[in-house]
């Protein structure tokens, strides 16, 4: 019998939401300038009243537009190092590492960027699907290729992603309602399992 495993990435293997964390720990002295500078986007966000994608394109280019990709690739093996496994639930990590990966396929789909997720995707043994961060000439724009990877989007790139591949069984983990289309479409969805 072959599964597929999709496992929401922050909140749902982890206790706290990672961009905040890997920015501050990129530069905590921008991190606390822009991080005053956007309270007034974030407080729109949390009233519904402004994009999502703008405001997060908008906070993380405030602080990693120009970085080289050798730069940010350095930083999130550091961030890694410096917070694996600590930052993960633990049921979630005894979960993970029974995974049988002979019968087993499975994702980390995040609306996390790639930059950070990925050193925690190699860890975990899985394939991610991530908001992904557009550099140009080995340098980091601002800007993400295609869009912000949550919730209708989270299915869209799942599908894209398994296209051509059998399943007898998906089972999807998440913890927040840009996780809901990826837990309807299951044929098992998991809310805050690892709570």
């Amino acid at each position: 019998m072959k599964k597929l495993y999709c496992f929401d990435f922050d909140g749902t293997l982890t206790y706290k939401d990672t961009m905040f964390m890997y920015l501050r720990f990129y530069d905590p002295v921008k991190f606390r300038l822009q991080f005053l500078k956007h309270i007034p986007l974030f407080v729109l966000l949390k009233l519904k009243l402004a994009d999502t994608e703008k405001v997060k394109k908008s906070f993380i280019g405030s602080i990693l537009k120009g970085q080289t990709q050798e730069k940010i690739e350095k930083k999130s093996n550091q961030f890694f190092e410096h917070y694996y496994p600590k930052i993960i639930r633990e049921n979630a990590l005894d979960f993970i590492s029974n995974i049988d990966r002979e019968h087993t396929h499975s994702l980390l789909v995040t609306a996390s960027l790639d930059i950070w997720a990925k050193p925690f995707a190699d860890a975990f043994q899985m394939e991610l699907v991530a908001t992904r961060a557009e550099f140009k000439n080995g340098v980091f724009t601002g800007d993400f290729i295609g869009k912000n990877c949550n919730g209708k989007e989270k299915l869209i790139r799942i599908q894209a992603e398994i296209t051509n591949r059998k399943y007898d069984k998906i089972i999807a983990f998440g913890d927040t309602s840009g996780d809901r289309q990826m837990l309807q479409w299951a044929n098992e969805g998991h809310y805050q399992f690892f709570h």
